[in-house]
């Protein structure tokens, strides 16, 4: 019996074999190995390679290693084959959603050859209408391929359908009743229908009381949706509530996946998706957009502090604290924004508890505030700095955390109302502004407590 080998391993073994072109060794090799298992190696393999290894793998098996390739690599190897190919020896054999995802990669011309190559028109033709919607939409989410019957049939004929129709679908969640015009009017269980007796008609057992989603709702809602109600599949309907589609878990999943990583690199500053395998210049292009900004930033802290340059010479000990100051806020912004970005990800955040939040971090604040400034205070009247200088920094330094708080709660509610991606509110966008707004707080404060220094 073969055992599984770990990725480091497959791979010390694969290389000399694919080099030598070896396909029975390399098939053989791999048959032990599960779909994901292998499209985990591809980032380590040459496109050649690569190739290579598609050809030779079973053809069913290849279909499943290649949907489960990252989109990175899927682009970079299906630039090299040619349209039929790709129809005759990809997307014939995939779920619509997964066709439509690599069609999505592709440049439109190049799409729209594949389709024109498919034997199977209604296929194709499924494959159009998909293409139409964004692919963080349920209409982009969903798949053609599901089980569907009528209302007036009885169970036998339901199971009869089912038996056909199961052919062309991977997994069968539920069974989705329609009327005239494929109107969605309910969903019958498959253990509701192995109980019923054949000649029970199917709307006798149809649940009525169903939760489907329109075509154009975004790919949050339907997350949001599915996890609380815990459903494992939810149908799609269009404008006049016609059956279309359905969306699984696994795509769910998948779209919140990639939000969250497009999320994340927001918040690290990064313009667009990108991969440490990725070409320098690309890289740099993704991160130089935010490190100007910070360099802007970084510039305008500069010029505020110089305003105050004369003052400082007075009391260089003002200068110690510039560090603490700016570092606080930045960092009591980040978290506020972390939490209601949070809340506008998961749904949790409605506009009638706006004012509530607001109040919790104005409070949360404070007493940060508070305890942090204590704790400063102590620290500096024990190692000897002035006591006047000492109580300017604490005070600086609570409305520094009670304003940046503030703004970090605020800034991602606006750039929603915008429609502009909260996320970036968590990264350097929020800090930079934190720290000229922070020094700008701190020195203003000193001048006036300690009247003109």
């Amino acid at each position: 019996m073969s055992t599984q080998l770990t990725e480091t391993q497959l791979l010390k073994q694969l290389k000399p074999l694919i080099a030598d072109k070896y396909s029975s060794a390399v098939a053989s090799l791999l048959e032990a190995h599960r779909a994901e298992d292998i499209a985990e190696i591809f980032w380590e393999l040459e496109l050649e390679d690569a190739k290579f290894l598609i050809k030779v793998i079973e053809k069913d098996k290849a279909v499943e290693v290649i949907r489960c390739l990252d989109d990175e690599i899927q682009e970079r190897l299906f630039k090299e084959y040619p349209a039929r190919e790709i129809a005759d020896d990809v997307i014939s054999y995939l779920d619509s959603d997964d066709a439509v995802d690599i069609l999505n990669l592709l440049p439109t011309r190049k799409a729209e050859e594949v389709i024109s190559y498919l034997e199977d028109q209604e296929y194709a033709k499924n494959l159009i209408s998909m293409l139409h919607y964004d692919d963080d939409v349920a209409g982009g989410l969903m798949a053609k391929e599901l089980v569907k019957v009528k209302f007036n049939w009885t169970v036998s004929q339901c199971v009869e359908e089912i038996r056909k129709q199961a052919e062309e679908v991977t997994a069968v969640h539920a069974v989705y009743v329609v009327k005239d015009n494929d109107v969605l009017i309910g969903v019958v269980s498959l253990k509701d229908i192995v109980l019923a007796k054949p000649h029970a008609s199917v709307v006798e057992i149809t649940k009525e009381e169903f939760i489907s989603v329109n075509a154009y709702a975004t790919g949050e809602e339907v997350a949001s949706i599915m996890n609380k109600y815990s459903l494992i599949a939810i149908p799609v309907v269009d404008g006049m509530k016609r059956l279309i589609g359905r969306i699984t878990i696994d795509d769910v999943v998948d779209f919140i996946k990639e939000e969250a990583d497009k999320d994340f690199q927001l918040q690290a500053g990064l313009s667009e998706s990108v991969d440490s395998s990725d070409k320098i210049w690309i890289l740099s292009r993704a991160r130089l957009p935010w490190l100007m900004v910070g360099l802007l930033g970084g510039l305008g802290s500069s010029a505020l502090v110089s305003n105050f340059e004369g003052d400082i010479s007075h009391l260089p000990q003002m200068a110690f604290f510039m560090p603490i100051v700016a570092a606080m806020g930045g960092n009591a912004g980040v978290q506020s924004s972390a939490i209601i970005v949070q809340g506008l990800a998961n749904n949790t955040l409605k506009s009638k508890n706006i004012l509530p939040k607001l109040t919790k971090e104005f409070t949360v604040a404070l007493l940060n505030g508070l305890i942090c400034s204590a704790l400063l205070l102590s620290w500096n009247l024990l190692i000897g700095h002035s006591y006047d200088l000492s109580i300017v920094v604490s005070i600086a330094l609570i409305t520094v955390v009670i304003f940046a708080s503030l703004l970090g709660t605020i800034t991602p509610l606006v750039l929603e109302k915008f429609k502009i991606d909260p996320a970036l509110a968590t990264g350097p966008f929020i800090t930079t502004i934190n720290d000229v707004i922070g020094l700008g707080v701190y020195f203003t404060l000193g001048r006036l407590l300690l009247g003109g220094f």
